[in-house]
């Protein structure tokens, strides 16, 4: 069975306060839960903000290193899932249901792509 990778974009600048709501957790939680028993979970997790991570660049057969936060990066990646689905339509009907479980406040964008396996 194929598997996805979505990626969850947000703006960290423009996310509610206080974070996730009570109920959005929860309904979260339940959404989750469900992919789990379906055996479509494979992982998943949110990323700290960007003011903690680092970026390392190799280029001109040198590296270097940049600390958060990314201020010129408007969307950034805020978390993800790692699904097994039989094909792409499957990964995207989990995906809108991911994102439906969102109050209308949110504002997250997702990108689901297949893992290419023998690279």
């Amino acid at each position: 069975m194929p598997r996805f990778l979505t990626l969850i974009r947000i703006d960290e600048n423009n996310t509610p306060e206080g974070g996730p709501s009570p109920e959005l957790q929860e309904r979260m939680g339940e959404l989750l839960a469900e992919m789990t028993k379906a055996g479509v979970m494979l992982d998943n997790a949110g990323l700290t903000p960007t003011s903690q991570g680092t970026r390392v660049t190799w280029s001109g057969g040198k590296l270097s290193s940049t600390d958060g936060p990314f201020t010129e990066t408007k969307e950034v990646v805020g978390g993800y899932l790692l699904i097994q689905a039989k094909d792409k339509a499957e990964a995207l009907e989990w995906t809108h249901r991911f994102l439906r479980v969102h109050e209308e406040h949110w504002t997250v964008t997702t990108e689901v792509r297949e893992i290419a396996e023998n690279c």
